[in-house]
């Protein structure tokens, strides 16, 4: 019998083959996840992403991965909304997304 994995959500840690953290799930897209590997980054900043680019001012929101609906975080703790307000998918859909 094998163990079956976890799926994967916002905020799991993500362990390497030996077992050692290498970071917590941010976001997703269709090709993954994005993973923050720096300590005490929940998700990703807008300064943090903007590193080392000339840029305007951005905003740090979200964005699903199933329709393109965007939004604004909301609380600190639970950021992301349960579901997209557009077209209903999951948690998982939702990635974090800056926009000019």
């Amino acid at each position: 019998m094998s163990e079956e994995s976890p799926q994967p959500k916002v905020g799991m840690t993500v362990y390497t083959e030996d077992g050692r953290p290498l970071g917590n799930i941010r976001g997703f897209d269709t090709d993954g996840f994005f993973v923050t590997t720096e300590e005490g980054i929940d998700k990703m900043s807008v300064e943090h992403e903007r590193s080392g680019h000339e840029f305007g001012e951005a905003e740090l929101m979200w964005r699903c991965t199933n329709c393109g609906e965007m939004g604004e975080l909301d609380d600190e703790e639970e950021p992301l909304p349960d579901t997209c307000p557009n077209c209903g998918t999951e948690k998982e859909e939702l990635m974090y997304w800056t926009e000019d």
